[in-house]
C-alpha cells in the first residue's frame, strides 16, 4: 500500500511504522474512526507528537483545546450527527466564518459537508486527538443533560406501551424517520404531549428564539411556559415532530399541516392538530389538542344558565331554521356546535358538517374537510349536502356571502343549520350578516337564535376566598344590574390542586331568540345597538351580565370576569 496524507508524514517522523500504519488506516476505516482518533485509542502514537507533525507539514495551527472556555463554543450552528460523524467540533463563529478544531487536516470531506449545510466558510484548527474526544463527548453529554432537566423527572412507565401515529393528511409527503429515533428526543416530545393532556392544555408551543428556545402550553386560556430545551435541539424536536405528523421534515421554508393520534389507553386517544410557521430563527410548531371527550361532555356542563339551555334546546328541536354561535378563537364555539350535533344525532336523521378543519371525530355524522386549494369551499359542499337528502347541515365558519346565501337558502327549504361567524356579540352577527349583503327579510325569517360566548377560568374550589370589595366599585362593576338575593364574590388563592388559583374553565353566553320586535328592527333597518336594547327588554342577558353573574356566584373572579368581558 502507497501511504499518503496523515499516515505518511506520521511514519516519515519515525512515529510509526509502515507496517502499522498500513494496518492502522484499515482498522480506522472499518471503524468509521478518524486515524488520530483510532491511533491514540489503540495507543500506538502520542497525541501531542501527532498533532505538532500534522501540524508542521500541513501549515495547521496547532491551539491547545484545555485553555479556550468551553462555555462560548457554538451550540446551535452544526448538527449534532455531523460533529459525532467527522468528530470536528465547532469552536468560534466570526462573521461569516465558522472555525472547526480537527485532529485530521487532511479530513477536506468534513469541512466541505459542514460548510454546505451552515452556509459558512470553515477553517480547520488543529487539536490534539485525545482532547478532542473528551471536548466532543462533553458537548454531546452537555446536550443530553439539558433535555434531561427538561425531562424533569420523568419515569420510564410513564411512557410504556404509548402508542402514537400520524394521520395521514393531504399536505403529507415522504417523510421519514431522519431524526425521529433519537430516544432523549422521542421521550421529551412524548413527556411534553402526556403532560399536556394531563394538565388540560388546550395548546402546545413549540418555539425558537435567537438565543432561546422555549415550550409553553395554553392552559385555561392562558399560555405558559414549561420548558426551556437547550437551543441547539430546536431542529430536532421539529424534525420529530413534523415526522409523527407526517410532514415533509426536508421541507422548512412554508408552513405544513398535520395531525397525530396518541393512544392514551385501549378506549381513549386523542387528536393534535399540527402547523408548522418558519419563523426567523427556525420552525415555530403548535399542536391544538383535540380530546372527544370534549365533544360529549353534555349541555349541562357548558355552563350555561337554565333557560338559556332551553332556548338552545328549543332551537335545536326546530325542523328549520339557522342557529349561530359567534365569539372569538378559543372562545368554545365548536364544543358547543358538537353538544348540539350530538343531541340531534340519531339514526333518523342524516347530518353533514363542512368544517375546516374536521378538530373531532364524531360517529354517525358525515363530515367534511373543506380545502380551497382542491376548490371543495364551504359553498361548494354546502351545495353538495343540500343533493344528499340532508336533515341537519352544519357550517364550520360563514365567512362570504355565497356561502351564507346558500345557508340561508337551506334554512328556508325545511333544513336547520348551524353555523359560527367571527364577531363580538349577538346583535352584532344580525349586523354582519346585512353587511355581508344578504337581504333583511332572509336574516329577520331564517336566524333563530344566536349563542355569542367567551371561556373564563373557574375558580378552583380547594382554595379560593372570599372577595372584600366594596360597595362602590361592585355598582361601578354593574353588579346593581344583577338580580341576586345575595352576591357572593371570591378571588383565587392556589394551591398544589390548581393553576394559580383557576381550575378549568366555564362558558359566560349570551344567547338571544330571533321574537318579533327584534325581527321588525331588521326589517327596518336597525342597527346592532338597537338590537342590544331590544333583547334586554326581552329579558336576554348580555356577555357582561352573564360573566358577572358567574362571578356573582363565586363561580369565577372579578378579575376574570373584566378580561374577557370588559372593553
Amino acid at each position: 500500500m502507497t501511504l499518503s496524507g496523515l499516515a505518511r508524514h506520521l511514519v516519515y517522523d519515525n512515529l510509526l511504522s509502515n507496517e502499522l500504519a498500513e494496518e492502522a488506516i484499515a482498522s480506522a476505516k472499518r471503524e468509521k474512526l478518524p486515524l488520530p482518533m483510532y491511533l491514540i485509542s489503540q495507543g500506538s502514537v502520542e497525541a501531542l507528537p501527532m498533532a505538532l507533525s500534522a501540524s508542521r507539514e500541513f501549515g495547521t495551527a496547532l491551539i491547545d483545546l484545555d485553555a479556550l472556555d468551553r462555555e462560548r463554543i457554538p451550540k446551535d450552528l452544526v448538527d449534532q450527527k455531523l460533529i459525532q460523524k467527522h468528530q470536528a467540533l465547532p469552536i468560534f463563529h466570526r462573521g461569516n466564518r465558522l472555525y472547526i478544531a480537527v485532529c485530521d487536516p487532511t479530513n477536506l470531506h468534513a469541512l466541505d459537508e459542514i460548510k454546505f449545510n451552515t452556509g459558512l466558510s470553515t477553517e480547520a484548527l488543529l487539536v490534539e486527538a485525545d482532547k478532542l474526544q473528551v471536548a466532543i463527548e462533553e458537548y454531546m453529554n452537555a446536550a443530553e443533560e439539558g433535555l434531561g432537566d427538561s425531562l424533569g423527572g420523568l419515569e420510564d412507565g410513564d411512557l410504556d406501551g404509548l402508542d402514537i401515529e400520524a394521520v395521514d393528511e393531504d399536505s403529507s409527503s415522504g417523510a421519514d424517520d431522519d431524526g425521529g429515533d433519537e430516544a432523549p428526543i422521542v421521550r421529551f416530545v412524548n413527556k411534553v404531549l402526556l403532560d399536556a393532556i394531563k394538565g388540560g392544555a388546550s395548546d402546545i408551543h413549540f418555539e425558537p428564539y435567537e438565543k432561546t428556545y422555549r415550550v409553553r402550553f395554553r392552559t385555561d386560556g392562558i399560555l405558559q411556559e414549561v420548558a426551556k430545551p437547550p437551543i441547539n435541539l430546536g431542529s430536532r424536536l421539529a424534525a420529530r415532530l413534523k415526522v409523527m405528523s407526517k410532514m415533509d421534515i426536508s421541507e422548512r421554508r412554508v408552513p405544513q399541516d398535520g395531525r397525530i393520534k396518541m393512544k392514551i389507553t385501549k378506549t381513549r386517544a386523542i387528536d393534535f392538530r399540527v402547523n408548522t410557521l418558519p419563523t426567523l430563527f427556525g420552525e415555530k410548531i403548535v399542536l391544538r389538542i383535540l380530546d372527544p371527550s370534549s365533544a360529549k361532555l353534555g349541555i349541562d356542563a357548558l355552563g350555561y344558565e337554565d333557560f338559556q339551555k332551553q332556548m338552545y334546546l328549543d332551537a335545536l328541536a326546530q325542523p328549520q331554521g339557522m342557529i349561530l354561535v359567534t365569539g372569538p378563537t378559543g372562545s368554545g364555539k365548536t364544543v358547543s356546535l358538537y353538544t348540539g350535533l350530538n343531541i340531534l344525532n340519531t339514526t333518523e336523521r342524516n347530518i353533514s358538517t363542512a368544517e375546516d378543519p374536521v378538530e373531532i371525530n364524531l360517529e354517525g355524522i358525515n363530515q367534511v374537510n373543506v380545502s380551497n386549494k382542491v376548490g371543495l369551499t364551504f359553498a361548494e359542499a354546502l351545495r353538495s349536502f343540500l343533493r344528499q337528502d340532508p336533515d341537519i347541515v352544519m357550517v364550520g365558519e360563514i365567512r362570504d356571502l355565497e356561502t351564507a346565501e346558500i345557508a340561508i337558502k337551506a334554512a328556508q327549504t325545511g333544513h336547520l343549520v348551524l353555523s359560527t361567524l367571527h364577531t363580538n356579540s349577538a346583535p352584532e352577527t344580525l349586523t354582519r350578516l346585512l353587511n355581508m349583503g344578504v337581504p333583511t327579510f332572509n336574516v329577520a325569517t331564517t336566524v333563530s337564535l344566536i349563542i355569542a360566548q367567551r371561556l373564563a377560568r373557574r375558580l378552583c374550589s380547594e382554595c379560593k376566598k372570599p372577595a372584600d370589595i366594596p360597595d362602590e366599585i361592585l355598582k361601578e362593576e354593574g353588579f346593581d344590574e344583577i338580580d341576586l338575593e345575595e352576591i357572593n364574590l371570591h378571588e383565587p388563592v392556589g394551591c398544589n390542586k390548581c393553576n394559580k388559583g383557576y381550575k378549568g374553565r366555564v362558558g359566560v353566553y349570551e344567547v338571544v331568540r330571533i321574537t318579533p320586535s327584534i325581527s321588525r328592527i331588521i326589517m327596518d333597518g336597525g342597527n346592532a345597538i338597537q338590537i342590544a336594547d331590544a333583547a334586554k327588554e326581552a329579558g336576554f342577558f348580555n356577555l357582561r351580565t352573564a360573566a358577572l353573574r358567574k362571578a356573582a356566584m363565586g363561580v369565577t373572579s372579578l378579575a376574570e370576569a373584566n378580561r374577557v368581558t370588559k372593553d
